[in-house]
């Protein structure tokens, strides 16, 4: 009986030692990503497994098959008012856009002499609905590459945008791109802990994609409640990843709450018009094929 029990207490102490070792050996490891990284922040890279389409349950979206845009599902936000950024663009009520062979079609045109707010006009569109959690995809084309002036974006932004302002109420650029860097995507958020107004925003810096002026690619944000994961093509294929604080605020971390989508296309600007704005660019188009929320 002895010598019985002192057998099982040894394949108990080894089957302990396995579960362990296994569970030590499933640790991702991680790497620091370039950008501006203030001290607290987490801010990592690495090998997510791949989230394949069957684990998620598609809860919203729209394919574009129509003939014009579905005003149940979104909404056109205009004017000429900056943007905050010192912008050049008014933004129309459905003049500068087209729905037509499967995708959605956003132009940013030269409407009067030029070099001047108000001498262009776009699109700004957000969607009706809002999200918290869950996989955002857009399979979008940038506009063709003939010089600078362009800040196209695919973006969200807080429900309560209204009453607490931004960057309190938390951005999210899933996609940002200037036309003066051609081949070259950005990837972002923005909170008031951590912004493009003092500096000390969170950023992939400049990702290189060579085909993003030619081809579709899917733009792509993985948000759950303790960390924000953003892609381009693949879920695996990882350009920013942003931990939840450990001591977290609203201040730190306001994606909590709601966002809602923004597609548009901007002119000029702090950044987009930062080398200048090339008046032979326009026409410039973005061509979204589809726009889908994922939740498990």
């Amino acid at each position: 009986m002895q010598v019985f029990v002192r057998v099982l207490a040894t394949i108990s102490i080894l089957l302990f030692s396995v579960v362990i070792g296994c569970k030590q050996s499933f640790q991702p490891k991680t790497t620091a990503v370039p950008g501006n990284q203030p001290t607290g922040e987490s801010m990592t890279t690495g090998s997510p497994e791949r989230l394949s389409h069957g684990d998620w349950k598609l809860v919203w979206g729209d394919e574009f098959d129509g003939k014009s845009l579905d005003l149940e599902k979104w909404k056109f936000e205009t004017g000429r008012n900056g943007w905050g950024n010192n912008e050049w663009q008014n933004y129309t009520n459905g003049d500068n856009l087209q729905v037509g062979d499967g995708t959605l079609k956003i132009t940013a045109k030269k409407i009067g002499a030029g070099q001047n707010p108000g001498d262009y006009s776009s699109t700004r569109l957000n969607s009706r609905r809002s999200f918290t959690y869950g996989r955002i995809e857009i399979r979008a084309k940038l506009p063709e590459n003939k010089g600078p002036g362009l800040w196209p974006a695919i973006w969200m932004l807080g429900d309560n945008l209204g009453t607490v302002g931004w960057p309190s109420c938390g951005e999210l650029d899933i996609l940002e791109y200037v036309s003066y860097e051609p081949d070259t995507i950005h990837c972002a958020i923005h909170s008031k802990a951590n912004n493009h107004g003092d500096g000390t925003q969170l950023t992939s810096g400049g990702v290189k994609l060579e085909s993003a002026e030619e081809e579709f690619h899917i733009y792509g944000v993985h948000w759950t409640e303790t960390q924000l994961r953003f892609y381009t093509d693949d879920p695996s294929n990882v350009k920013l990843t942003f931990d939840r604080p450990n001591e977290f605020t609203n201040d730190n971390w306001p994606f909590d709450k709601p966002q809602y989508l923004l597609l548009n296309i901007a002119v000029g600007g702090s950044w987009g018009g930062n080398k200048g704005v090339d008046d032979s660019i326009f026409p410039a188009t973005m061509e979204v094929d589809y726009v889908r929320v994922y939740q498990e």
